[in-house]
C-alpha cells in the first residue's frame, strides 16, 4: 500500500501550495536520480580506468622479462647445439691427418699388402698394437683360437683354489682367464655376478672346466685366444700382435684369426694399428 497524501480541497492557495511543494519534491528526486546516476557512471568510469592502468602496467612489467626469454631461448639452444657438435666432431691431430693422407682408404687390401704400408704410416712413439675389426653377420658369436705366433700379450692364468676365492671376495682380480677343476664350480657360484660381465667366469664350453686344470693353463699361456661379439653389436676386436713383429708373423696370425671366426660370418674387416686409420681388408684374398 502506497503513502497516503492528504491534500485540502476548495482553498484554492493551500491547493497551489501543496501542488507547488510536490513539484519541488518532483524535481528534486530528479536531481537526485540524476546526480546517482552520474555519479555511478563516474565510479564505473574510474574503476575502468583503473583496471586498463593495471594492464597496462603489467604489461610494461611482463614484457621486458618476456622479450628477455625470447631473445636468452635461441641462445641457449644454440649453446646446446653447439655441446653437441663439439661432442659428435672428433678433432684429429696433424700426425694422424698426415698419416689418413698417405693411405688410400677407398680400396680394399690383402693383409700382406697392408701391413708395410701401416708400418710405413706409423707416427707414435711406443709400440703400438695391430687390431682386427669385425662386422659380423649376428651377436652372440664366439669361439676360440691358438694363433701361430704370439700377441706380444702376457696372458694371466689362474687356477680357482680357495685361496684364489678369497682374494676374488675381497675385489682382487689379477687373471685375464681363470680354470677350475669341477669340484670348485659350487663354491665360485656366488662370484658369477662379478666374473661373468667379465667374461671370466669358468665355462666348461669355453674349455676352462676340466679335470686337468695344469693343462688347460698350458694351453692358454701359449697363446690360445678366445674371442666373441660384443655384448649388443655384431662387433669382434681382436690384437694380434704388435707393429715392430715381422709381417709374416702378423699376417699369419690375422688369417688364422678371420679363419676362425668364418668367412661366412664376416661381413667386412679392417685392420689398423692402436693409433692409425684403418684399411680395409679383402675378405675374398684372405
Amino acid at each position: 500500500m502506497g503513502k497516503i497524501r492528504t491534500r485540502v480541497i476548495g482553498d484554492t492557495d493551500v491547493e497551489e501550495k501543496q501542488k507547488k511543494e510536490q513539484k519541488e519534491k518532483s524535481a528534486q528526486k530528479k536531481l537526485e536520480k540524476k546526480s546517482a546516476k552520474a555519479t555511478s557512471k563516474a565510479t564505473e568510469a574510474l574503476k575502468a580506468a583503473e583496471e586498463k592502468d593495471k594492464l597496462e602496467t603489467e604489461e610494461v612489467q611482463t614484457t621486458p622479462s618476456t622479450d628477455k626469454a625470447q631473445a636468452e631461448a635461441p641462445t641457449k639452444k644454440e649453446d646446446k647445439k653447439e655441446q653437441k657438435a663439439s661432442k659428435k666432431t672428433h678433432v684429429r691431430g696433424k700426425k694422424y691427418n698426415s698419416a689418413k693422407k698417405s693411405l688410400d682408404q677407398s680400396k680394399s687390401y690383402t693383409v700382406a699388402a697392408a701391413l708395410p704400408l701401416l708400418k710405413k704410416a706409423k707416427f707414435a712413439s711406443f709400440d703400438e698394437s695391430v687390431e682386427l675389426h669385425l662386422n659380423v653377420d649376428e651377436q652372440g658369436l664366439k669361439g676360440e683360437v691358438e694363433l701361430p705366433h704370439s700377441t706380444g700379450k702376457t696372458v694371466r692364468v689362474k687356477v680357482v683354489d680357495d685361496a684364489l676365492l678369497d682374494k676374488i671376495e675381497n675385489g682382487v682380480i689379477e687373471f685375464d682367464v681363470l680354470v677350475a677343476h669341477p669340484s670348485f664350480m659350487p663354491k665360485l657360484a656366488k662370484f658369477a655376478r662379478v666374473l661373468g660381465p667379465k667374461g671370466l667366469m669358468p665355462n666348461p664350453k669355453a674349455g676352462t672346466v676340466s679335470p686337468n686344470p695344469e693343462e688347460v693353463v698350458k694351453k692358454f699361456e701359449k697363446g690360445t685366444l678366445r674371442w666373441k661379439t660384443e655384448p649388443k653389436f655384431p662387433l669382434v676386436h681382436q690384437m694380434i700382435g704388435k707393429i715392430s713383429f715381422d709381417e709374416k708373423q702378423l699376417a699369419e696370425n690375422a688369417v688364422a684369426f678371420i679363419q676362425s671366426v668364418g668367412k661366412a660370418h664376416i661381413k667386412g674387416v679392417f685392420i689398423k694399428t692402436t693409433m692409425s686409420p684403418s684399411l680395409k681388408l679383402d675378405i675374398e684374398k684372405i
